[in-house]
């Protein structure tokens, strides 16, 4: 139990971030539509909008969140969790300053810009350091108790936005996000790269790994449906290797197409939900 409450600060911050990023979501829909369609109930056009921010995002975010997340393995997890964390304010800071048409679409490609970092980043660093610091046997339920935070965040977000004005959901979001970028830096342990690879000479994980042939041979069913990561080398993935890692498990594989078709449906359904719902 000790090491989960080692975690406590970490927790804070994506509560924070969660609750930042989800409080503008039912004000961004009105400030949209009076920005692409003044006067008008309802407009494709805005759906579009959403639906190649969510596009690009997604691509992009596919290219940085591997190198963000290599490069964590060298720089520690919280110096690159505050890239994301940071970056996170600059569109709510454009909004919160003023909503009229320059500024939304100001804000509209610095929010894809800042989503390519932002997306997967703080989520697969915060399991990072979660991992780097839960043994396995707990480490399940520490992932479990990390998503809990974030979706407290994502409901206390959603259920304070109703309470404020568009104007000032914006500013508060703004400067919650603020305020969590400064509790990471004041608060949050750093998790360098001596803690991460602490157990590598004996991960199961790990093609390269050199455990004990007893323990080898007492697990050897497991490990043959485990992936197998390539062995960190201190250099930044390519394209190719992100494929290799993909296609050389079927576990893995898997996991990710089930990922991708989950997320398709759920990105689909938030796109056009909020404006449906206007509209009626």
């Amino acid at each position: 139990m000790k090491d989960l409450v080692g975690l406590g600060h970490l927790f804070v911050v994506a509560f924070l971030f969660h609750f930042s990023s989800f409080m503008v979501l039912p004000a961004i829909t009105d400030v949209t539509m009076e920005a692409v369609c003044p006067g008008r109930d309802e407009c494709s056009v805005a759906i579009y909008l959403s639906g190649f921010q969510n596009a690009i995002t997604g691509l992009g975010a596919l290219v940085v969140t591997p190198i963000v997340g290599n490069l964590s393995d060298k720089y520690g997890r919280k110096a690159l969790m505050t890239l994301p964390v940071t970056v996170a304010i600059l569109p709510l800071f454009i909004l919160a300053c003023n909503r009229s048409e320059v500024y939304f679409y100001a804000y509209y490609v610095m929010k894809i810009l800042a989503g390519i970092f932002c997306e997967g980043s703080i989520h697969c660093l915060s399991l990072a350091y979660v991992a780097d610091h839960v043994g396995t046997k707990r480490r399940a339920a520490a992932f479990g108790l990390l998503s809990g935070v974030s979706a407290a965040g994502f409901l206390s977000g959603t259920l304070t936005a109703r309470f404020l004005a568009t104007s000032s959901t914006f500013q508060v979001a703004a400067a919650v996000g603020a305020a969590g970028a400064i509790y990471l830096r004041a608060f949050v342990p750093d998790s360098g790269a001596a803690v991460s690879f602490h157990d590598d000479a004996c991960d199961p994980l790990l093609q390269d790994s050199s455990c004990s042939s007893a323990a080898s041979s007492s697990a050897s069913s497991d490990e043959e449906l485990s992936p197998r990561l390539p062995p960190y080398k201190g250099v930044l993935p390519s394209p190719s290797d992100m494929v290799a890692l993909l296609t050389g498990s079927l576990t893995l594989s898997t996991a990710a197409m089930i990922t991708f078709f989950y997320s398709l449906g759920e990105h689909g359904l938030q796109t056009a939900l909020l404006y449906y719902l206007k509209a009626q």
